[in-house]
């Protein structure tokens, strides 16, 4: 004896409660607006992709937003914002090619350097931006911010778990290298920089690194010609190494704004109309009358 199926309002009840039971409220949505037969021109896959599409839209975009919030970006920069014509000496397909996102996978590091304003930290924000929608990990901090937080651990014992961030990310972005003279007095003390990067080198995990130091200057910055020469020599190992020579963005952002904004001309002063002159009374005349004179002759 066959069982017999149950009638279709009651079925679909069923499978609006399932849904329910796995936490599938967009496809519960989805499903309550569409119809719940196929439609002429759809397949089985079709219409079950219509149902499921909504609700992995949403979760991909709340992952999405998670991976960013942790990541510790201050903001979200882009390749389309970023004017490949102003820096004509860099590479584009190289930058384009990174962007794939293949150097993580293969463990490699992406050393940026240039003068300030060039554009080092648009490209690694964006680069961890791109890394954060592809679902890596993801952790960004400035040189200064960094060391600052793995010294204020030294005082109470606390380093290594304070490094566990910074060494466990997929994609660890060190931005702005030896732009503060304090962080120039903390990189030195118990080796800070080295216990970040020595063990994610090891673990084959990618680190970007924007500088306006030269790398045969990291002795000096680090204090520690044996302590550099071991980071730089791993560094440079595995790693894409980007030296932007060109003109400062802000600099010239701000020459725009400069000239947008011209002292306006002050208006000519007009020159005060002349009072309308008024004539001195005529004086009375000390000639004679031609009378008088003849008689006085």
């Amino acid at each position: 004896m066959t069982k017999k199926s149950p009638p279709p309002d009651h079925l679909l009840n069923t499978i609006v409660e399932g849904l329910d039971v796995l936490g599938l409220r967009e496809v519960r949505r989805t499903l309550e607006q569409s119809p719940a037969a196929l439609d002429s021109a759809e397949t089985r896959l079709e219409w079950l992709w219509r149902l499921l599409e909504p609700q992995v839209r949403r979760r991909r975009e709340g992952r999405v937003e998670r991976r960013i919030r942790e990541s510790r970006l201050p903001e979200r920069k882009t390749f389309e914002a970023f004017d490949f014509l102003f820096q004509p000496s860099l590479d584009r397909d190289l930058v384009m090619e990174l962007n794939t996102l293949r150097f993580i996978d293969h463990g490699k590091n992406i050393l940026l350097a240039g003068m300030s304003g060039t554009g080092k930290s648009h490209i690694a924000k964006a680069l961890a931006l791109s890394a954060c929608v592809a679902n890596r990990r993801v952790l960004y901090a400035t040189s200064a911010n960094m060391l600052a937080r793995l010294n204020a651990s030294l005082a109470d014992d606390t380093l290594a778990q304070a490094l566990k961030p910074f060494t466990r990310a997929q994609l660890l972005v060190i931005d702005e290298v030896g732009l503060e003279q304090v962080e120039r007095r903390e990189a030195s003390r118990s080796g800070l920089i080295q216990k970040v990067l020595l063990p994610r080198y090891n673990e084959s995990r990618s680190t970007i690194i924007t500088s306006n130091i030269p790398w045969e200057a990291w002795a000096d910055y680090l204090d520690d010609q044996l302590g550099a020469t071991a980071v730089l020599d791993r560094l440079l190992h595995r790693s894409h190494v980007i030296v932007i020579n060109g003109p400062s963005w802000r600099d010239h952002e701000h020459r725009q704004e400069a000239a947008k904004v011209k002292p306006t001309a002050e208006p000519a002063k007009a020159k005060p109309k002349p009072s309308p002159s008024k004539k001195p009374p005529a004086r009375p005349s000390k000639r004679r009358p031609a009378a008088a004179r003849k008689r006085r002759k």
